[in-house]
């Protein structure tokens, strides 16, 4: 199978193109987990997979490094986005690609050589409401900057669905607050049926924040684009930004674009990279790695 490792911020995935080499791996979990591997794969936050669509131009599928299917993954869909035009499947700069929370747009900005430099994603607009993202409570009501205990702890959150579930809180200064502990207690406590991403942000000034995230089948990662839109529309909700303005992202992996415009859609720009190219090999004979 033959594969392309890029990255979004640090944000790193192996991707299968099914476009071009139909797969015959059914289970694209194991696929995912022995690929992610770090000692014995190839070493990555996930798979994706480009495949064709019935309702957009394309189609991405992504695993997480446990297994779990994503349903959208914003530093995911700028890989995609740039593999897809610098390899020439898309013909034009503005195209659509299927997610498994809905089908969205993207433009990709190119350089002389026409080798896409930055990708901008319209990540449609957030899903505030309980039953939306889910979490327990009432499913008309939002969460915003509301107190939660957990084993003990109380923690003020505001809930944001970006086609994914986000856990949003604050810590000043960011660098001390202990995402290690508080990130897994949160994404697999009751509150959230589907677990959720958790998110903690310290404000610069009202265009600029600092995020760390740590996400559901994945860790703490370098960067996380659902994740940095939905800090932004949560500190948005919050009053500690400024509405319909850009707002700068600052992640581990780097820096991120946000605009949360005045008809309501997010949109979110940033580069993606390739790390490298090549073959893996599934041996079929050997039940450790067969898919």
């Amino acid at each position: 199978m033959l594969f392309t490792k890029m990255h979004g911020l640090g944000n790193s995935y192996v991707i299968f193109n099914e476009l071009d080499q139909p797969s015959e791996v059914k289970d694209y979990a194991r696929l995912s987990r022995i690929v992610s591997d770090r000692n014995f794969g190839i070493g990555s936050d996930g798979i994706i997979l480009i495949q064709s669509s019935r309702t957009a131009d394309f189609q991405m599928r992504i695993f997480n490094e446990d297994g779990s299917e994503g349903l959208n993954c914003g530093n995911g869909l700028r890989c995609v986005a740039k593999y897809l035009y610098d390899h020439m499947f898309a013909a034009t700069p503005n195209f659509t690609i299927e997610t498994k929370s809905g089908v969205v747009g993207v433009e990709v900005e190119t350089n002389q050589q026409r080798r896409v430099q930055s990708v901008t994603v319209d990540m449609g607009e957030p899903r505030l409401l309980k039953g939306m993202i889910p979490m327990q409570g009432d499913p008309f009501q939002a969460a915003v900057n509301e107190p939660y205990s957990f084993l003990g702890d109380v923690f003020h959150l505001t809930c944001v669905s970006m086609g994914n579930p986000h856990a949003i809180l604050y810590a000043d200064p960011i660098s001390e607050f202990p995402l290690e502990t508080v990130g897994p207690m949160i994404e697999t406590s009751q509150l959230f049926p589907e677990r959720v991403n958790v998110g903690v942000v310290e404000i610069i000034n009202r265009q600029e924040l600092i995020y760390r995230v740590w996400e559901r089948g994945s860790g703490i990662t370098m960067a996380c684009g659902t994740g940095a839109c939905a800090a932004v529309v949560a500190s948005t909700l919050n009053q500690l930004l400024d509405r319909n303005v850009p707002i700068t992202v600052h992640l581990p992996g780097g820096d991120l674009n946000i605009h949360w415009d005045e008809f309501g859609h997010v949109w979110k720009k940033g580069a993606a990279a390739y790390i490298c190219h090549g073959e893996w090999e599934v041996d079929q004979t050997d039940e450790s790695y067969a898919c």
